[in-house]
């Protein structure tokens, strides 16, 4: 075997090697969660209730100009708005397995997120040999920040972006035009978005390690921008309606805007040998 497939064949072994545990490891969670699976279902149905953020101060708003504002609030009839009751809109599935599969997806993804300490760690462990001694010094750091990044884009979307989307879609509703949510399309939208701001959120920490380790600048990602907007429009594209690629596509861009200050802030700086230039002395 040549010099060069033996080192590449080492890799495509410690590479397996890190997959297996990452799987086990999720299976265990999705075991743990199992049993919450119902819980958090509950929590990614809670926009249908009416009980959201965007509900609470649409109320707040129209109670302010009724106090406020009484002849606007009475010429645009917002008192049968105001008083008119929930709707109440509730999943539907047509398979009869559908429920448990249903649950065994909240479970998996639930259980990714409970073990990603580990997940992030057999990553640092793949790329660690490759790094130097003081570098490797960062597990911890980089294992700390990358699970609660994770969390904070996975919570962000659910507390902020998914009551979006839903109370965008149900403001189309008529008394002539009601919406029947299938469980599963519903389900499988908002863990696929779960997993994508988890990864967006993981954009500054990735940053930052590449920038501590000299491979990324702030000079060089400050003249990329044009391109990161580009790619975040790509991104975006791959989800069908325009109200979904614009939450996707700002957060994303955003986070790229963060990253470039992280590198600016946390970056490698250089030293002077490095900054000073080259000169040609000539000795007389």
């Amino acid at each position: 075997m040549s010099t060069k497939v033996q080192p590449f064949i080492e890799h495509l072994v410690e590479l397996r090697k890190r997959l297996i545990i990452i799987v086990i490891a999720v299976v265990v969670g999705m075991g743990f969660a199992w049993n919450l699976a119902d819980e958090i279902l509950v929590f990614m149905e809670k926009p249908l209730t009416g009980a959201t953020y965007l509900d609470a101060a649409k109320l707040k708003g129209y109670r302010y100009l009724k106090e406020r504002f009484p002849a606007i609030y009475n010429r645009t009839n917002l008192e049968q708005e105001l008083n008119k009751p929930r709707k109440q809109h509730a999943l539907n599935y047509t398979a009869p397995l559908e429920p448990f599969f249903i649950q065994c997806k909240i479970s998996a993804i639930a259980g990714f997120v409970l073990v990603l300490p580990i997940v992030f760690y057999q990553v640092w462990a793949f790329i660690a040999p490759g790094l130097t001694q003081k570098e490797r010094r960062m597990v911890v750091p980089f294992v700390t920040t990358a699970t609660v990044a994770f969390c904070v884009g996975a919570m962000f979307f659910l507390t902020t972006i998914w009551p979006f989307i839903i109370n965008f879609s149900l403001s189309y509703e008529t008394e002539g035009l009601r919406s029947w949510l299938s469980l599963s399309s519903y389900v499988d939208f908002c863990l696929r978005l779960i997993l994508l701001f988890g990864l967006i959120a993981e954009l500054p920490v990735i940053t930052l390690l590449l920038s501590r380790f000299g491979l990324v600048s702030y000079s060089f990602l400050a003249t990329k921008r044009k391109y990161a907007l580009l790619a975040s429009s790509i991104v975006a594209a791959f989800h069908s309606d325009l109200v979904t690629m614009f939450v996707i596509m700002i957060p994303l861009y955003l986070m790229y805007e963060v990253s470039v200050w992280v590198a600016l802030l946390f970056g490698k700086k250089k030293t002077e040998d490095e900054t000073k230039p080259e000169v040609d002395v000539v000795l007389g």
